[in-house]
């Protein structure tokens, strides 16, 4: 159940083209709907505007379609995230509009139409971080933000990151996805008036400690307006981003 479902239905019941009784049978999972393993949360669109999306990692390939035919059903948006192709081809089974985004391991089922606003800008320093920006990039996309990705900018060839600082200054606020001494944030930071979040990934070296490295080089960013996630997490990044994107457009 999201806002434009839920405004209709009211509607519906109003114009009589739809009795209380049907209306009731529509709400009746509202807020959560129980089935053992996990309680699918309806009402999530409805209070933050964006569905619950569903963790595939620890979860069973059973559990994460039957959650996503409840969701389905709702005509609910669907984002999946660290998600493998074998989810995917059960997921196709329910929905046969299911998008699978192999890099970032994302699968998108999108039931609204809807015309992307604002710009976020999805950086990574490295090809490796890549899968990291891209789930970033596919999270705020799914959200109704648009997204221009800039890859492989990092500081080893700064070059590449200043011939397109235009670019970087019409974003609303701007992702920021780096492995190895996380340099990239700190660099675009100091560059840019916009809000950068800065995600740290386990790439790296022995010495980078899975991505501790980068992490605590971006928590100590001497540039102004750096906020940090944590390590690999692109969708956290990304709903955060779109959140402040949406912040420009309204």
């Amino acid at each position: 159940m999201n806002r434009s479902n839920l405004k209709k239905l009211i509607h519906d019941v109003y114009k009589q083209k739809a009795t209380p009784e049907e209306a009731m049978e529509m709400l009746k999972y509202l807020p959560y709907e129980d089935l053992g393993f996990a309680r699918v949360d309806h009402h999530r669109g409805l209070r933050q505007g964006f569905p619950e999306v569903i963790y595939c990692e620890g979860k069973a390939v059973h559990q994460i379609i039957a959650i996503i035919d409840k969701m389905v059903k709702t005509g609910s948006d669907i984002l999946a995230t660290r998600a493998g192709p074998e989810i995917f081809e059960g997921v196709k089974k329910i929905d046969r509009k299911a998008e699978y985004n192999e890099i970032a391991r994302a699968i998108v089922i999108k039931k609204r139409r809807v015309s992307l606003k604002g710009l976020i800008i999805v950086a990574t320093a490295g090809t490796s971080d890549i899968p990291v920006g891209e789930e970033a990039a596919v999270t705020a996309e799914t959200m109704g933000s648009r997204v221009e990705r800039l890859y492989d900018v990092g500081v080893a060839g700064i070059h590449r990151l200043l011939d397109k600082t235009k670019v970087l200054m019409k974003a609303s606020v701007i992702v920021v996805v780096a492995g190895m001494d996380g340099a990239l944030a700190s660099v675009v930071g100091g560059l840019v008036d916009k809000p950068v979040i800065a995600v740290p990934t386990s790439i790296g070296y022995g010495a980078s400690f899975g991505g501790v490295s980068a992490l605590l080089a971006m928590l100590n960013s001497c540039a102004s307006g750096v906020a940090v996630v944590n390590i690999d997490n692109g969708f956290g990044a990304g709903c955060l981003a779109h959140k402040i994107n949406m912040l420009s457009v309204r």
